[in-house]
């Protein structure tokens, strides 16, 4: 399998030769030049698996440069119930009549995105090792990719991180499961600004080869495609549980902000998995779903990016979404390059309503949308509650109420939990007056001593203060 850029650069490369990269050199996305196609004896072979013998399956059609024995250890050694709380690691429970929750917060950090960044720190560790470099990693949170790549390169061999985070914006919760870290190569800098201005500084970064080669420069953010790949495996597994033995189509139902976690979707769409909608559930930032209802694609400003609770969705600027556009538009490196880097950067925003391929996005991919309020949330998490007395958080909230919008007849509807509710207490407790429950090792941690830096929405300072801690 190799590699191509979204905005046209060809040039071949491996899976490990990307792994540590982040951004191409031409600024895009690393996308495979195809899809594996699983058909239906294969999904009859892989029922069943464990978690992460599945995994394995999934990733080796796309990982050609790691020894079979070698992926297969990572991923036996990646998800265990030790990790994860149970065998299961992702387990499915029916709401009501056709709508499921599949359960993706059980990792150390209680969110999804340990699903993928567990996985990443030991394949990191595992290429490092192999190469006997070093790695500094250079990420955007807006609440919980940040202590999920955190916790997962702590104590990690040739690897240290500098995560930007908008400060002031996460939940108290998500700062204290940050900011309380005192590893010595786990390095925190909370940027005055939005999370896009963090996201915007990573790429700034990353776009400056010099520095990114001088300072191995890499990032764990959703812009890294092997982070996508970890989950998609989780796509399979939902569809595997909501079926049972007689197949059929599913429909997933996604929080999304930055696009990485529907877009896993649309990876396992286009290799053959049976999903007849994946479905765009966004907050107040609506960027997304605009773009789905009106083929528009228009930037917010950090003036118009509302605070809101559920503050990981708070992104007016989804990385993800060039490498489904790069797809809708036929694969054409020119066109989404025109679309991302020139239309985006001079004016902020793409019009494809009178494109032909805007039709396709529904109609050939599957994608719907809806939007949830904060008024929404409250009444999810309350309904959730009183009727099935199942506590959810703030985005899988957002996820249900659009979720119920789309449902269609004999179609299971799956919606992605995001988080666990003690990560946004301060909603759970405005919608049903109590605190939600909080895991015994995270008792008392947001009084625990902090180490973070400040700075402003600057690239350049960004650059320097990885200089001197790389010395």
């Amino acid at each position: 399998m190799r590699y191509l850029s979204t905005r046209g650069d060809a040039t071949p490369r491996r899976f490990c030769e990307i792994l540590l990269e982040g951004l191409a050199p031409d600024g895009g996305l690393y996308m495979p030049e195809r899809y594996p196609q699983v058909d239906a004896a294969t999904l009859s072979t892989w029922r069943g698996l464990p978690y992460h013998e599945l995994a394995f399956e999934i990733l080796s059609l796309y990982i050609d440069d790691i020894p079979a024995d070698d992926l297969r250890a990572l991923c036996a050694k990646t998800y265990t119930a030790e990790v994860f709380g149970s065998e299961d690691i992702t387990p499915l429970r029916e709401l009501e009549d056709g709508v499921y929750l599949e359960g993706l917060s059980n990792g150390p950090t209680l969110a999804f995105k340990d699903m993928a960044m567990q996985l990443l720190g030991n394949l990191f560790e595992y290429e490092l090792g192999r190469r006997g470099e070093v790695l500094n990693i250079l990420g955007a949170t807006s609440g919980d990719t940040g202590s999920a790549a955190e916790y997962a390169m702590r104590g990690k061999q040739g690897v240290r991180v500098f995560m930007t985070s908008p400060d002031g914006r996460m939940s108290p919760f998500q700062q204290a499961q940050m900011f309380s870290l005192q590893d010595a190569n786990i390095h925190n800098i909370a940027i005055a600004g939005v999370f896009d201005d963090c996201q915007d500084i990573v790429k700034a970064v990353s776009s400056d080869l010099a520095f990114k080669r001088k300072y191995r420069i890499g990032t764990v953010n959703s812009i890294n495609w092997a982070r996508l790949l970890a989950q998609v495996v989780y796509y399979f597994k939902g569809w595997f549980e909501a079926t049972g033995p007689q197949g059929g189509a599913v429909s997933f139902t996604v929080p999304s902000g930055n696009f990485g976690n529907v877009c896993a979707g649309h990876v396992a769409r286009m290799m053959g998995l049976p999903i007849r909608r994946l479905v765009v559930a966004t907050n107040e930032n609506d960027v997304l779903d605009e773009f789905f209802r009106t083929g528009v694609y228009r930037v917010r400003g950090a003036a118009d990016t509302h605070e809101t609770s559920s503050p990981s969705m708070d992104i007016s600027k989804a990385s993800n979404f060039e490498r489904f556009v790069f797809d809708l538009v036929g694969r054409d490196g020119a066109r989404t390059r025109a679309l991302f880097a020139d239309e985006v950067g001079r004016t902020g925003r793409f019009d494809l309503s009178g494109d032909p391929a805007f039709a396709d996005a529904a109609a050939k991919f599957g994608f719907a949308s809806g939007r949830s309020t904060h008024a929404d949330r409250l009444a999810t998490i309350r309904d959730t509650d009183k009727r099935f007395a199942v506590l959810v958080d703030t985005h899988t909230a957002d996820g249900l109420k659009v979720a119920r919008e789309h449902r269609e007849p004999g179609v299971p509807m799956v919606v992605l939990e995001t988080a666990l509710p003690i990560k946004f207490a301060a909603t759970i407790v405005e919608a049903l007056g109590r605190e939600p429950d909080r895991p015994a090792k995270f008792e008392g941690i947001e009084q625990l001593p902090r180490r973070v830096v400040r700075m402003p929405a600057d690239a350049e300072a960004v650059k320097r203060y990885i200089a001197e801690h790389c010395a």
